[in-house]
């Protein structure tokens, strides 16, 4: 119906153009009117054969030859018939256009339906067309998508790793199911979920597994979609929101990045009307106002709780706060198996292996890992995909792809192999860190090389111990590459090195209490000004005396760390250059030959994939790099 009467009045305004165009054309012909004192003397001297009198204008020819026009003025002339008829012009009269009675019926109500289209064409424009559209009528009304009964196809089969989570929201699924069964005992249904996790680790397919269980309807939204430009449009959609949602009770409201709207009032500088503010002042009130909203259920995904008001976490409104954790690894291998539905696997891609070799993956770095290998198998022109295209996927994934079109010379190559050698033995050789897996001279990503380091198992918490051998291994590329060519030939490739190794020893410092002389007092503020950041807002919390300690303690670390490395590699000089010869020769070795190396051998040749496996876990490169930074370390290693 919405689409006929969109036809309709377009058709309407269409037609009312066309007529408007067709009024407006000259139908005078292309010759030059005769003027009415020039018609009279061309009649009185006799050159005018015959003339056609109309009720405004008056045509005829010449004697001659040739066909005139003029018009008729507004003035009454009594003497143009005597004078035709005195100059011997025969006289015509021109018979009156008659319109039939359905073109007249036409003429005279087109204008009304032309007024009447273009009125409910701009009225439904303004309204957006119905709910959902983006007229300035509908500044007011909800965004909130509605997806019913039947389009939810989501369950809980479709959602893996989050057992626990999935345990806490499994009750809201039975309360909207069969109510009764904890209104019996006085039970209430919390009034909100909060489910709080890093990016990608499945909140939102959560909320649709909730509500595809439930069988109930679901309004998705985003934080965002709230607010406007103008004054009042965020509270009005929340209140049409739960407008809506109450006629369609019981059912799930679904709020996506919560925090844009709801973080703590009072944050903002400058004074002024806040319409954030009132945005969370009216979801306050219908979450848990006066006016109760039985069978609401309301929930909302954030990766960041911190900054949230504290009226909207208060039991009542959210009651429950849901953790969606970074999986586990047996977490990971049932994520892994639920995205190997939708790709053709070969026998030998084992989901066990693979989730050990991806410690730190989020359920969205998995499924996209096995979309990666599925690309791999598409341009090979495979028909399966086979743990090779996994390992190549893991490998672009976590170190970036590979740039074999990118020429380095022998030198820098070389200078690359005894950096990246470096780091391997130092992280080898020191204690409680993670095993080498993989060292590479081929560019990958921003970095010329990479050293690759696997937990043997999931981590949660680093020793000091354990930070101080990251710190150590971090600087054996630099160290390695001043061994062999002397100070003065040191690259900028340590460049992320140092920083990150800085970072490691000032966080010891100032942040976990590792340090004895610093003691455990935390140095540094981490909140900031909701709207300036933390560096804007960052206060300072200590005096010139007690930062000028904190350098000097800092230093100490590094100091100390430089000098163990150091230390580890004059003394396995020839494993070194055993390594960095092996590296020309292979580009990339794996842990076996690492540890022919360490064992004083020649490394074996590199074995075939399919026969080295990824080991007890995995690698992971560190974050961005710049030019010439190589990259080290894995998700065990980021602080």
């Amino acid at each position: 119906m919405n689409d006929m009467t969109k036809n309709i009045v377009l058709w309407l305004v269409i037609a009312g153009v066309l007529y408007v165009v067709a009024s407006s054309i000259n139908t005078q012909p292309s010759q030059q009117p005769l003027s009415y004192s020039s018609f009279i003397h061309q009649v009185e001297s006799g050159k005018v054969e015959e003339v056609k009198i109309g009720e405004d204008r008056i045509s005829g020819k010449f004697k001659e030859g040739g066909n005139f026009e003029t018009i008729k003025p507004p003035v009454l002339d009594m003497d143009l018939m005597p004078t035709l008829i005195q100059n011997k012009v025969q006289v015509n009269g021109k018979e009156p256009e008659r319109q039939s009675f359905l073109t007249q019926l036409f003429l005279s109500v087109l204008p009304i339906l032309l007024i009447l289209g273009i009125f409910i064409f701009f009225m439904r424009q303004m309204q957006g067309g119905g709910r959902g559209g983006s007229g300035p009528m509908t500044f007011g009304k909800s965004k909130a998508k509605l997806l019913g009964e039947d389009q939810i196809k989501t369950t809980f089969a479709d959602v893996a790793g989050v057992e626990e989570a999935k345990e806490e929201v499994q009750e809201l699924v039975e309360f909207l199911r069969d109510p009764a069964k904890f209104q019996r005992l006085g039970g209430k249904i919390p009034r909100g979920v909060l489910m709080v996790g890093s990016p990608g680790t499945g909140k939102t397919l959560l909320a649709k597994a909730i509500a595809g269980e439930a069988k109930v309807p679901f309004f998705s939204i985003s934080g965002s979609d709230f607010v406007e430009m103008f004054v009042g449009v965020g509270a009005s959609r929340v209140r049409d929101m739960f407008d809506q949602a109450k006629k369609h009770s019981p059912c799930i409201i679904f709020i996506d990045e919560i925090d844009a709207v709801g973080r703590s009032r009072g944050a903002g500088l400058g004074g002024g009307h806040d319409e954030r503010e009132q945005t969370l002042n009216q979801l306050l009130v219908e979450m848990d106002g006066f006016d109760g909203n039985e069978g609401i259920i309301v929930i909302a995904a954030t990766n960041r709780p911190d900054v949230l008001d504290p009226a909207l976490l208060r039991p009542g409104r959210f009651d429950r706060q849901v953790t969606v954790p970074l999986p586990d690894i047996r977490g990971r291998e049932h994520v892994l198996k639920v995205h190997m539905r939708q790709v053709p696997v070969a026998e030998d891609v084992d989901p066990s292996v693979i989730a050990r070799g991806t410690p730190g993956f989020s359920g969205a770095d998995l499924a996209n890992l096995v979309n990666e290998a599925a690309l791999f198998a598409a341009r090979a022109n495979k028909r399966m995909v086979s743990m090779e295209e996994f390992e190549k996927a893991k490998d672009k994934i976590l170190m970036g792809a590979e740039r074999r079109s990118m020429v380095m010379n022998e030198k820098e190559k070389l200078n690359t192999a005894y950096h990246e050698a470096g780091h391997a033995i130092v992280g080898r050789l020191v204690p409680e860190h993670d095993p080498v897996y993989k060292v590479s001279i081929i560019p990958r990503g921003r970095a010329l090389g990479v050293t690759m380091y696997l937990p043997e198992e999931d981590k949660y918490s680093q020793s000091k111990r354990a930070l101080e051998s990251s710190i150590c291994s971090l600087y054996g590329g630099r160290l390695a590459e001043e061994m062999t060519l002397g100070f003065d030939g040191v690259t900028t490739g340590a460049s992320n090195d140092i920083e990150r190794a800085t970072k490691l020893a000032r966080a010891m410092v100032t942040k976990w209490g590792l340090s004895e002389k610093m003691g455990p007092l935390a140095y540094e503020e981490e909140e900031g000004e909701v709207f300036l950041g933390k560096q804007m807002s960052q206060r300072k919390a200590m005096s010139e005396q007690t930062a000028e300690e904190i350098d000097r303690e800092v230093r100490a670390i590094i100091d100390s760390c430089y000098g163990r490395a150091k230390q580890i590699l004059e003394d396995n000089r020839d494993k070194l250059d055993l390594m960095a010869d092996a590296l020309m020769q292979y580009e990339t070795i794996d842990a076996d030959q690492i540890d022919d190396i360490m064992a004083g051998h020649k490394p074996r040749p590199p074995k075939d994939w399919r026969d080295q496996g990824p080991g007890n876990g995995a690698a992971a490169a560190s974050g961005d790099k710049k030019p010439g930074d190589d990259a080290i370390g894995g998700p065990a290693n980021t602080h």
